[in-house]
């Protein structure tokens, strides 16, 4: 989904859990960890985005259980680590 203030790579639910997550790839870990790569400025964009997809789905961070993850994707695909709850608000 994207916004005007950032995109949702995915929306998932874990049970009863909304979770929104940030997919990430690196070729190589020369130049650091994918999941490095999610700055504070893309977390405050994710956050927002996350906000207005909950309002315009009728939920808020109030009346829905959700959280963040990241999925980072290296060397070429041959190693994925799923972070859950990566990304805090606030």
């Amino acid at each position: 989904m994207n916004y005007r203030f950032g995109e949702l790579d995915l929306i998932m639910r874990d049970g009863n859990t909304l979770v929104f997550v940030e997919v990430r790839y690196r070729n190589n870990t020369q130049h650091g960890h994918a999941a490095e790569t999610v700055t504070r400025t893309k977390r405050a964009r994710l956050i927002k985005a996350a906000n207005c997809w909950m309002l315009a789905n009728k939920m808020n961070s109030h009346s829905a259980d959700f959280r963040f993850d990241v999925i980072a994707i290296h060397q070429q695909g041959q190693h994925i680590d799923w972070l859950k709850n990566a990304i805090t608000e606030g």
